[in-house]
């Protein structure tokens, strides 16, 4: 295996700024409107409950859209990543969203390494895990960071979603992708990204891994964690299948044909043994 972090890196790094110049973040509307939410975070807050005064962190925070959202839960966020120019990014956004939020750059395994006490709060974002090698890495990795009593919370794509033979055009779900775990990353050469850009991008191949929903639990529980929350959506907060998804009035998205038939995203939440 090649550095992934390296390659990895040099792709978000490039598409940062395209990411915050994107209508599809909103950034003017964090400006405009001091109570707005992003979507994501939105979607979350019936699970999330109430947040006030939490010492959180929002690991592979990006450029920190989620992060504002959940400061102005009340939370007193700290935002991780391992992306300069998001962070970057991330610093310019919450300046004008009068946000205060400190950004620390760092690698997710390394974050126990780089940030200061313990948390009651360590939320992950959607879209976050798939860039990571060691499911169980990143489990200790929480844990290490939550006080006692402290809680993780994290929605992300489910494996099954993103298993799926995205080329394609019919109405059969097929699995082309890796479900579970593996050594060796996916590697994928692709030259847009998620938002619509008109930017051209010089870095286009991330290497990429599949964390199955028995894998993260295990990785969790071995963790010394206690599950307390498991739920599986129909939905997606982007067009994860082109052609045959629909939005819907929240913003997310959803197979247009018979929804039931595909868990889209997952909710898990834990908390460390006071």
């Amino acid at each position: 295996m090649s550095d992934y972090l390296t390659v990895n890196r040099a792709n978000w790094d490039e598409r940062a700024p395209a990411h915050a110049a994107s209508p599809g973040y909103g950034v003017s509307r964090f400006v405009s409107d001091p109570a707005h939410l992003s979507d994501v975070v939105r979607f979350d807050v019936p699970l999330l409950g109430d947040v006030t005064g939490q010492r959180a962190v929002h690991l592979q925070c990006h450029i920190g859209t989620d992060t504002v959202s959940l400061s102005r839960l009340g939370a007193r966020m700290t935002g991780l990543d391992f992306s300069g120019e998001s962070l970057r990014q991330a610093r310019i956004i919450a300046e004008q969203a009068g946000a205060d939020i400190p950004y620390v750059q760092s690698d997710v395994y390394a974050a126990r390494e780089v940030l200061e006490g313990e948390f009651d709060l360590v939320y992950t974002g959607i879209g976050a895990l798939g860039w990571l090698p060691d499911i169980r890495r990143w489990a200790a990795t929480v844990a290490s960071l939550l006080a006692p009593g402290g809680r993780l919370f994290i929605r992300e794509g489910h494996p099954v979603l993103w298993a799926c033979d995205y080329d394609r055009t019919d109405d059969v779900i097929a699995l082309a992708e890796p479900y579970f775990e593996l050594a060796e990353p996916k590697v994928y050469d692709e030259p847009g990204t998620y938002v619509d850009t008109d930017q051209e991008f010089t870095h286009t191949v991330t290497h990429e891994w599949s964390h199955g929903i028995g894998e993260t639990v295990t990785a969790v529980l071995d963790a010394g964690l206690t599950l307390t929350g498991l739920v599986e959506h129909q939905s997606v907060p982007w067009n994860a299948l082109p052609g045959r998804m629909r939005r819907l009035d929240n913003g997310e998205w959803q197979l247009a044909d018979r929804p039931e038939r595909l868990p889209h995203t997952y909710t898990l939440q834990a908390r460390k043994p006071a």
